[in-house]
């Protein structure tokens, strides 16, 4: 395997990091959605974490990364809401304080879940505002430790716990798939999967016009796309991170497209069949597998529901 910025053991590492805070999920399955996918489908529920996300994993791993004694600087981050959130629990969990830089199209359960937490909300327009350039400014003016949402290996080392638990609760699995939005997700599960079973393909999932990492996969390099449409606003993402591209660019097999119509179809399947209510984000995996998207031949298929946060009045859209 090349050389990355996160290897198997920093995800093994992060285990008994953010234990006691993050939960070992439970892995999902359903004949119904065996029967519309043709194959064997095991779900692994992120919908039941704190904050109702994956985000928790990587943001738990982040700050009890930090030393102690820095702790008392705080931390900022900016996010739609789930890496949001998963800051906020994992800093009110260690004392920290905790500035959250959102946009103003942010999900409203979302927001107030942040705030519940006790953490500070900046808003900003995503179309004209740089999150990036404000939560800079954050930092220089409080000194908090900036915490980004996929770009790091802190980050990447705890999201793919999740994988090592999918693995050990399912060891033989075909194939893995994730939503794709920065990364963190996919790049973290890929490093612990090909090190736990080398013959399991890796799909990464982003809608259509989220789809920074199928072009970029494509033309070879990091390539930024316009802010996209999409009601995955979980994966908004624009340009894929300098860590985690170059290792989804080499272990994982694809990246895969869908259309929101087939998001919704989706999350209608999963509450109507499996009972269980997942966010557009988290729904993107399910999607690709319903709508025929991966390659044939495959049986035993690991899918990662990342999040389960839905506002009430978005519902109105699964009827």
């Amino acid at each position: 395997m090349a050389e990355f910025c996160v290897e198997a053991g920093d995800i093994r590492q992060a285990v008994s990091r953010i234990a006691g805070v993050a939960r070992r999920t439970p892995v999902l399955t359903s004949r119904l959605l065996n029967e519309a996918t043709g194959v064997e489908a095991y779900v692994k529920a992120e919908i039941f974490q704190p904050g109702g996300a994956f985000k928790i994993r990587g943001a738990t791993n982040f700050l009890y990364s930090i030393p102690e004694s820095e702790r008392a600087r705080g931390v900022v981050a900016f996010s739609s809401g789930n890496h949001a959130q998963a800051v906020a629990i994992a800093a009110h969990r260690l004392g920290m304080k905790a500035t959250l830089v959102m946009p103003l199209d942010a999900p409203r359960s979302k927001l107030e879940a942040t705030r519940a937490q006790g953490a500070t909300i900046v808003q900003y327009d995503r179309h004209r505002e740089s999150r990036a350039a404000i939560v800079e400014r954050i930092s220089a003016e409080t000194g908090a430790h900036t915490v980004p949402p996929f770009d790091h290996p802190w980050i990447i080392a705890g999201q793919g716990t999740c994988a090592l638990e999918l693995l050990e609760d399912v060891p033989e699995l075909d194939a893995l798939v994730t939503p794709l939005g920065g990364g963190g997700l996919l790049s973290g599960c890929a490093v612990i999967a090909k090190e736990v079973a080398p013959q399991i393909r890796l799909f990464g999932v982003e809608p259509e016009t989220g789809n920074d990492h199928w072009i970029s996969r494509r033309t070879g390099k990091r390539v930024e796309i316009p802010p996209p449409d999409t009601i995955a606003d979980g994966l908004r993402t624009t340009r894929p991170g300098a860590h985690t591209f170059p290792i989804v660019q080499q272990l994982v097999e694809d990246v895969l497209l869908v259309s929101d119509a087939e998001i919704l179809a989706a999350m209608r399947f999963l509450l109507s069949r499996m009972k269980i209510l997942v966010e557009p984000s988290g729904a993107v995996g399910v999607a690709a597998l319903l709508a025929g998207k991966l390659p044939l031949g495959l049986h035993r298929v690991g899918v990662v529901l990342t999040g389960g946060n839905v506002d009430l009045e978005f519902l109105g859209h699964l009827t």
